[in-house]
């Protein structure tokens, strides 16, 4: 039998010495970015997915290895464990194929089969199952009990066709087989309840798809519509191949087969196999799309969080809003609020000539360069009315913020211990000039699902999706790095080898103590222990000491490493550091500076840009100064706009309208597509062409093929 390091191995395609380096560091309790980063040589250079991968395949394999022991120890004490099982068990692939193995052993609920076993009609069946050529009725006469409940010959033959049912159902080889058929011949078909009503699910009020070009999100939504009692879904075979299959496997190949096997057969299959194929389909099938979607979800949800931040300038937030008007904050470069206010340009003209008013003034008292408005109610008109105020200010512009969870931060107690002076209102506008600032360290405070960037994320199971959706934050967070003297207790929290105890416990010793000025002083905070320093050290950067490497993503193990390298290039010129390393030879200085050539390659890129960010080299948000409306729109019209979702059927895109517009897949690219995730993501600027505006449905068709200047045709 292969080890897990060698299933791994083969699985990743991986070298199996750097798989089992791997599962050491984890076992040693590493944390994925520490390891991705900093023991680059022991893995090969494996991204942190690769690393999250053999995680999630390690725990699997690992509980499907404990199954195997309990199912076999469980089999041995009831005296029934053989060699044949042992190796099948063991040499069982998935979780599934153990219970289908254990199946037979079981203890069960008290059942037909097991009635009629009480009745001692188990020898019956086992000599009618042998089709010798026996007549059943004549066997079933020996077997007449009227203490044990059988009174004839019917009695006893009904009781005997229980049996073989069962075992029959509990066969682990048909069960396999006819699994794999139904995947690879059978339908799902879905019904309306009620083919009259209007609903979402029109779609699917009469359905009909092989269950090998099913689509994740044609699952999800059917699984939606029935939990809602609209659709009414059902796993088909083609005629009677799944009953056909079942007989193959029960009859004996002779000239007169048993018509009582072939009953029984045809019993197993139509009471017990088929129906319990299909829950475990449906589950196979929600669990993959369940996957899908997680995936997707994550994927959307890493570029959202890595957005470029619009840095170094005030910023004025606007939550927009009917009933309660518009709510007003001005932070500095920092984020620190500066100023708030609650104006009501939707009430009237009058209103909104004096919310212009209120802004100016604002605007010229904090030197306010950028706007940031929340894509919620009221936003188009709030829009309008940040157009016609920065007329007067020609050098600030302003931004659509997606404001999906700034509600839910607004009224978390986070928000409040964060800023109890405001009410829930003001923090969210708050929240949304912070997001143009800086999108990764204001997005870690909120729940990711309310992030707005998934698509059935509510369907899926909950702890598979924060453990998904938490693993991106957290590579986000440690891929950039984090200000330990201006990091919110949220943002610290995300820091490899950090928790909840020791990010709070640094906020109160920088604010006892005042800003830290080395990496060796976060030793002295409170139960942060020599762990959990190795860990986190590297991703905390400190831009007041004086040791530059303090400021960059160095671990200190490699200070050492660093100024050997500095002194043996005698480098002036650190931004020139990389070629200069180059040219002397990676592996030469490598092996003089005593570190693995992956970790001086990096050492070489931190040192010629101390304190860089990597979301700079990405492309900046888009910054407007003209308001666009639906009714401007026309086919044809070219423009630029920003993917705000990718999901399974498109893209929907923001091109400075209140509606995103929708690129179907069909219009992404000029190639077939498998997802629209190959060809953009999240954040990507590009130009789309209109298609289609209907104005009272609000829908917007958009094309980017037709742009011809996508990322999938560059």
């Amino acid at each position: 039998m292969q080890s897990i390091a060698e299933i791994l191995s083969q699985e990743l395609k991986q070298k199996q010495e750097y798989v089992e380096n791997v599962i050491q560091l984890l076992d040693e309790g590493n944390t994925i970015p520490f390891i991705a980063r900093y023991r680059k040589e022991m893995h090969g250079t494996m991204d942190d997915t690769t690393l999250r991968n053999l995680e999630t395949r390690l725990t699997y394999l690992r509980n499907l290895e404990a199954r195997r022991e309990e199912v076999k120890k469980s089999i041995e004490n009831q005296g029934k464990l053989t060699e044949e099982l042992t190796a099948a068990i063991d040499q069982a692939q998935t979780m599934t194929e153990v219970e289908d193995l254990y199946r037979p052993y079981k203890q069960k609920r008290r059942t037909r089969g097991s009635m009629a076993r009480e009745k001692g009609l188990a020898p019956l069946a086992e000599a009618i199952f042998a089709q010798d050529g026996a007549d059943p009725q004549s066997l079933a006469q020996e077997y007449i009990n009227e203490e044990l409940g059988v009174n004839s010959i019917e009695d006893a033959l009904a009781g005997a066709n229980d049996i073989i049912a069962e075992d029959l159902s509990d066969s682990a080889d048909i069960r396999k087989n006819l699994r794999e058929l139904v995947m690879r011949r059978g339908s799902l078909v879905c019904k309306a309840d009620d083919p009259e009503a209007e609903s979402v699910y029109t779609l699917y009020y009469d359905f009909n798809q092989p269950i090998s070009r099913l689509l994740d999100h044609q699952i999800l939504a059917i699984n939606r519509g029935e939990k809602e009692g609209i659709l009414k879904p059902a796993i088909t075979l083609p005629g009677n191949e799944g009953a056909a299959l079942v007989c193959r496997a029960a009859l004996k190949p002779q000239l007169n087969v048993s018509s009582f096997v072939r009953a029984a057969a045809e019993d197993a299959y139509d009471r017990l196999i088929f129906p319990s194929i299909q829950r475990e389909v449906r589950s196979e099938l929600t669990d993959r799309a369940s996957q899908g979607a997680i995936h997707n979800f994550a994927l959307n949800l890493k570029p959202l969080l890595m957005q470029p931040p619009v840095k170094g300038f005030v910023t004025m937030g606007l939550d927009p809003g009917y009933r309660n008007g518009c709510k007003v904050a001005v932070v500095d470069a920092t984020g620190k609020v500066l100023d708030t206010s609650v104006v009501y340009p939707t009430f009237s003209e009058r209103k909104k000539q004096e919310a212009i008013a209120t802004l100016s003034a604002l605007m010229r008292k904090h030197q306010v360069k950028h706007l940031a408005i929340g894509n919620g109610t009221a936003s188009r008109e709030t829009e309008a009315m940040a157009v016609e105020l920065l007329r007067s200010f020609p050098e600030a512009s302003y931004a659509i913020v997606n404001e999906a969870g700034a509600s839910v931060y607004s009224a978390s107690p986070l928000a409040a211990e964060e800023f109890p002076e405001y009410d829930v209102n003001l923090r969210s506008a708050v929240s949304i000039a912070r997001r143009l600032q800086d999108p990764l360290a204001e997005l870690v405070k909120i729940d990711p699902k309310a992030i707005g960037v998934g698509q059935y994320q509510h369907d899926c199971p909950q702890k598979e999706l924060d453990a998904a959706l938490g693993a991106v934050v957290e590579d986000c967070v440690n891929a950039v790095g984090v200000d330990v003297n201006t990091a919110s207790r949220s943002l610290l929290e995300q820091v490899s080898g950090l928790n909840s105890t020791t990010a709070k416990n640094i906020v109160a010793y920088r604010e006892e103590n005042g800003p830290f000025t080395s990496r060796s002083q976060l030793k002295k905070v409170p139960k942060l222990g020599p762990k959990a320093f190795e860990q986190s050290a590297g991703f905390l950067r400190i831009p007041e000491s004086k040791e530059v490497l303090d400021n960059t993503g160095v671990h200190p193990e490699s200070y050492p490493a660093a100024k050997a390298l500095l002194k043996l290039l005698d480098c002036t010129d650190r931004g020139q550091l990389p070629e200069k390393l180059q040219e002397f030879g990676p592996a030469k200085a490598a092996s003089s500076c005593g570190v693995g050539e992956p970790t001086l390659l990096d050492i070489a890129k931190e040192l010629s840009k101390p304190g860089r960010d990597p979301r700079d080299e990405l492309p900046a948000p888009i910054l407007r100064k003209d308001v666009l409306e639906m009714k401007d729109l026309k086919p044809g019209m070219e423009l630029t706009g920003t993917v705000r979702n990718v999901i399974d059927f498109g893209v929907f895109v923001d091109i400075g309208v209140h509606q995103d517009g929708l690129v179907h897949i069909s219009e992404v690219a000029n190639r077939r597509l498998r997802h629209p995730s190959e060809a953009v993501k999240v954040g990507d600027v590009v130009k789309v062409v209109v298609l289609n505006v209907d104005e009272k449905r609000h829908r917007i068709s958009l094309s980017m093929k037709q742009a011809g200047k996508t990322k999938a045709n560059a």
